[in-house]
């Protein structure tokens, strides 16, 4: 069944469709129809449910079809199975759905920079809003969309973010809530049928993470490389990925008034470089800083964007006469804005590099007990990729309210459905090919765990990133952590050489012993369980608590 052309039967029998409207008609139909508040600088605020507010992964499912169930691994938590059964209830209801609105909207987009590798998608939804944040992160359909090695396989998006699915229909199809209800909500992917419906959240970030994790999952079959990750170019037109999960620094890093700024948060590495998935930026507003992030703030707030229009902030605390508080957490910690890339100044428009030179793996450890800056051995970086550590922070998902440490491979498990070798080991290739520098970036807490230290402070970390990245750490000499096994640089320009070893941060050197030790233990746990036996002895000697 072709679910593609059934939707777009349903655009051909609808009487008030908008295909492909201008920006200035999505946000003029934002504004009428109350979806959001217009501020001084021209960008709208908007407010989700509480249900709303973060992703919500125990809600996202994969079609389970005999085409491609042998290269998705059912084994993740992040992959979900349902029935092509189920998946037809669903696609009839958002139709019917679709179909009882006054009006329509459908936008053409491409995710991809590199029209070589980009995937042409059509979101139909009844939310102007929804649809204007897809045309801030994707970009227009190229005129040479046929050198795509999608340019005959398109890709559907069915988005109805204020809807809800009928609990009792689908009591036993889909998850149970702790209340003993079935669950309202469900973003289902079917790769084969080349279809996804986001269907009764309005977190934006859940169309845009569909679209991501459906490129994942087809690029490696035609060599390329998917990233979880941010990029940025040098003078010297060499680029650098900062790999990491939400809230690790992604955004913030990669904005770098010394570098060129290809994206923030997906990209393809193929045989001619590096391109961004996207044409815009998702970043997260709490405790914004004007001082450590003007190129962000001024994106969005500085009067001089004031006819830079569609800016898209969700959950931020916004006041009746137009002012806002950044740091107020009372709606969520998870408070985001969209806009284009424009937006920023100091972008590279094509969004599309030469082969990096240096990465970059991002981690915010709420132990405290990782250097802030250590340089990775091929093999190191092998393992850290797959393990993919970090802590969960605060708002990025429901019902998490504050960091706990967790492993996510390749440092977006969620978004990464595929075989995990079929991304270890194109990355393996790629970097040996392109001789990479790799190194281990800790963008968390300093001087004791969370709740105890503080987190470490962004102008150092920018200092530490900056020297990685012009090569200035390549040569130091470094100390091996007794229990981390990273080489721990002994000096870097603009950081004091006492914080480079975060056990000299802790007043109790024997609770960052035993922290150390607690966390390496979760390291082996985790290898044991997901890795033991799959990859080289080499690189299994350099996990933590092996």
């Amino acid at each position: 069944m072709d679910f593609g052309a059934r939707a777009r039967e349903l655009l051909s029998n609808f009487v008030n469709v908008f295909e492909n409207p201008s920006r200035e008609k999505m946000i003029e139909d934002a504004v009428r129809n109350r979806e959001c508040l217009t501020l001084a600088s021209g960008a709208l605020a908007t407010w989700t449910p509480t249900d709303s507010t973060g992703r919500s992964p125990k809600d996202t499912y994969m079609v389970r079809r005999p085409e491609s169930e042998n290269k998705v691994d059912w084994t993740s938590d992040n992959c979900i199975p349902m029935t092509p059964e189920t998946f037809e209830m669903i696609f009839q209801d958002a139709v019917n759905e679709l179909g009882r609105r006054d009006r329509l909207y459908s936008v053409d987009r491409v995710v991809g920079a590199d029209a070589r590798c980009a995937m042409p998608v059509k979101t139909i939804t009844y939310r102007s809003l929804s649809a204007l944040f897809i045309d801030n992160m994707f970009r227009p359909v190229p005129n040479n969309l046929q050198q795509s090695i999608f340019a005959e396989k398109g890709f559907t998006l069915l988005s109805l973010p204020y809807s809800k699915l009928d609990s009792k229909k689908y009591d036993g199809r889909l998850r149970k809530l702790p209340n003993g209800k079935t669950s309202d909500i469900a973003i289902v992917i079917d790769y084969d049928k080349r279809i996804g419906i986001v269907y009764g959240t309005s977190y934006m970030g859940s169309m845009k993470k569909l679209l991501f994790t459906v490129m994942n999952f087809y690029l490696p079959d035609h060599g390329i490389l998917p990233l979880h990750c941010s990029a940025n170019e040098g003078a010297d037109g060499r680029s650098a990925l900062l790999l990491g999960l939400s809230g690790t620094g992604k955004t913030t890093l990669s904005a770098d008034p010394e570098r060129a700024l290809l994206g923030d948060d997906e990209h393809s590495w193929d045989n001619n470089g590096v391109s961004n998935f996207e044409f815009g930026c998702y970043a997260k507003l709490i405790n914004l800083n004007p001082q450590k992030e003007p190129e962000i703030y001024k994106a969005v707030f500085h009067a001089d964007n004031y006819l830079k229009h569609g800016a898209i902030i969700e959950n931020a605390m916004v006041f009746p006469d137009g002012t806002f508080d950044l740091n107020d957490q009372r709606l969520t910690e998870n408070s985001r804005v969209g806009f284009p890339l424009s937006f920023l100044s100091n972008v590279k428009e094509s969004s599309v590099s030469s082969h990096p030179t240096t990465i970059l793996f991002l981690t915010a450890d709420a132990y405290g007990v990782l250097p802030p800056v250590a340089r990775l051995t091929p093999d190191q970086a092998m393992l850290w990729f797959m393990m993919g550590y970090t802590s969960k922070l605060a708002g990025t998902e429901m019902g998490v309210t504050e960091p706990s440490a967790t492993f996510s491979r390749f440092f977006g498990g969620p978004f990464m459905p595929r075989n995990p070798s079929d991304y270890a080991d194109l990355l393996g290739q790629k970097m040996k090919q392109h001789n990479v520098s790799v190194y281990l970036v800790n963008t968390g807490w300093s001087g004791g765990a969370y709740g105890l230290g503080k987190r470490m402070d962004i102008n150092l970390t920018r200092a530490m990133v900056r020297a990685a990245l012009n090569g200035s750490l390549k040569d130091v000499s470094v100390v091996e952590d007794p229990v981390f096994k990273v080489g721990i640089p002994t000096a870097c320009p603009g950081v004091p050489s006492e914080v480079l070893n975060p056990e000299n941060t802790w007043t109790d050197k024997a609770a960052f012993k035993e922290t150390a030790k607690k966390l390496s233990a979760k390291f082996a746990t985790h290898f044991d369980k997901a890795f033991a036996g799959k990859v080289s002895a080499n690189i299994a000697a350099q996990c933590p608590g092996k």
